[in-house]
């Protein structure tokens, strides 16, 4: 892909929080420029720092992508609070909450907002991409597309296929994948679909067992890290999501499925109630 202005391509983030922030910079670094949509402008200034941070660090994790200059990263990063402003994009990842209600009311604004031929990609742990699109207009034009953070530092993306994703837009959005250097594994539109109906139980688990049995998280994290070569632990994995998008997909597997294995833990309530998130409040089952 070129660097003109002329061949660039333009995509839309919608909730410009750690996964967002992460999303719009991974295609920041592929060529491509990005409308980031939040709430209000502090949002937005903390939302630019960060892209900044992870356009500037993520070389160094990812060798072979570009280094983007500060002119070039102006240029192609705007921070909006209108969502009128995505009317120019060919693609719009969404990564609010994971709150039925807010969602919802996203989409309807979203739908009235884009063009009828723009796609989104829902962006969400476990929330059915079958409900959301029926909130719109594009039902056949949406779908999931579960980036793990930060987004620029793994190699394949989860795309949900809702009952109504149109095959043009899964091929879309399987090229769209590729042109950010990864893979899409489509898997079907389920409850956590597979990564998060997996990794869930075991970051209740790992947080039930330093609640009941005492064991420090570095413990727990050393042995899936030297004994299964993960990268890195679970509770590491949940403070980098945050404790409280971890809490609600759990609820939201617990009434998915009605499986007792899905409700949270005390201490990982007790976190959430404290403030206690992760990585983004400085501290979680750790401190940053």
């Amino acid at each position: 892909m070129g660097d003109s202005a002329a061949a660039r391509r333009r995509v839309g983030v919608v909730g410009a929080g750690a996964i967002g922030t992460s999303v719009g910079a991974d295609f920041l670094l592929h060529g491509f420029e990005v409308v980031f949509v939040d709430r209000d402008e502090r949002t937005l200034a903390e939302a630019a720092r960060k892209v900044a941070e992870g356009v500037r660090f993520a070389p160094m994790l990812r060798p072979g992508l570009r280094r983007l200059s500060r002119a070039e990263l102006a240029e192609r990063a705007r921070y909006v609070v209108d969502l009128g402003e995505l009317a120019g994009c060919e693609f719009v990842v969404e990564n609010v909450t994971e709150d039925w209600a807010v969602k919802r009311d996203l989409y309807a604004r979203l739908d009235a907002a884009l063009p009828p031929q723009v796609g989104i990609g829902v962006n969400t742990s476990s929330i059915s991409i079958q409900r959301l699109a029926a909130e719109t207009t594009r039902p056949e034009w949406i779908v999931g597309i579960h980036f793990m953070n930060p987004a620029y530092a793994t190699e394949a993306v989860e795309v949900m296929r809702g009952a109504n994703t149109s095959d043009d837009c899964l091929a879309y959005v399987e090229e769209l994948v590729r042109s950010l250097g990864k893979q899409a594994i489509v898997v079907g539109d389920f409850p956590g679909f597979v990564s998060n109906r997996i990794s869930h139980v075991f970051f209740n688990e790992a947080a039930r067992l330093v609640q009941e049995e005492g064991v420090e998280p570095t413990v727990v994290d050393q042995v899936f890290k030297r004994c299964f070569g993960h990268t890195m632990g679970p509770l590491e994995t949940a403070d980098l999501i945050g404790l409280d998008t971890v809490v609600l997909t759990l609820r939201h597997l617990r009434e998915s499925t009605h499986e007792d294995r899905y409700e949270p833990c005390g201490l990982l309530e007790q976190k959430v109630a404290d403030g206690e998130v992760g990585r983004k409040a400085g501290r979680g089952f750790y401190r940053y």
